[in-house]
């Protein structure tokens, strides 16, 4: 029976090489896998490819999704030319909310294991839209953790200006990674707070 999952961290935990590590592992035993990943990380704005990366040199190309992508049709198209064993999905926090319902339409309708990689909350500690409804209807919730500079688990995601200093106004989504640092709750807050 296949399931929909939901990988989740703070920035900065691995979750693309782990996505791009179990994908292989599909690879290696002939199943095909579909791999996308969000817009936001697209070379343009229309762009029906990119690359899923991780930090540690794994990359593979991967289907572009965006606010309007239907998940839901492409999925059965690709799988209507060729048996597929299971669909990741990277930067799964930019999901809509609707977008993760087609998801498990995938998994219920089109019996493929559908698995998710992102960040569960924003630079303010709210949950993502896709996140969210991650959470509430994933089969299956994992995890993956980091450390803050403290050595306790790093589960907030705090942007920073130029200077250093936190940024806790703003749109919700920058992609730019060196603009943020991974903490634990404490000094995710006392950042906030100036100090």
């Amino acid at each position: 029976m296949s399931k929909l999952y939901f990988t989740y961290s703070a920035m900065n935990a691995g979750k693309s090489a782990i996505l791009l590590q179990a994908a292989h592992n599909y690879g290696e035993r002939g199943m095909e896998v579909m791999l996308w990943t969000s817009a936001h990380h697209a070379d343009t704005p229309d762009a029906p490819m990119g690359a899923i990366e991780s930090r540690i040199g794994l990359r593979a190309p991967a289907h572009i999704f965006g606010a309007h992508t239907d998940l839901f049709t492409a999925i059965a198209a690709r799988q209507g030319q060729g048996k597929l064993g299971a669909i990741f999905l990277d930067e799964a926090q930019f999901l809509t909310a609707d977008q993760v319902r087609a998801l498990a339409r995938v998994v219920d309708q089109l019996d493929l294991p559908v698995l998710c990689y992102g960040l569960r909350t924003d630079f303010r500690g709210a949950l993502f839209p896709g996140s969210a409804e991650l959470l509430a209807l994933a089969d299956h919730l994992r995890e993956v953790r980091t450390i803050c500079h403290c050595g306790r688990k790093a589960t907030m995601n705090l942007r920073r200006q130029a200077d250093g200093s936190a940024i806790a106004v703003g749109e919700q989504v920058a992609v730019e990674k060196s603009d943020y640092v991974s903490l634990c709750r404490k000094h995710f807050f006392e950042a906030l707070a100036g100090g």
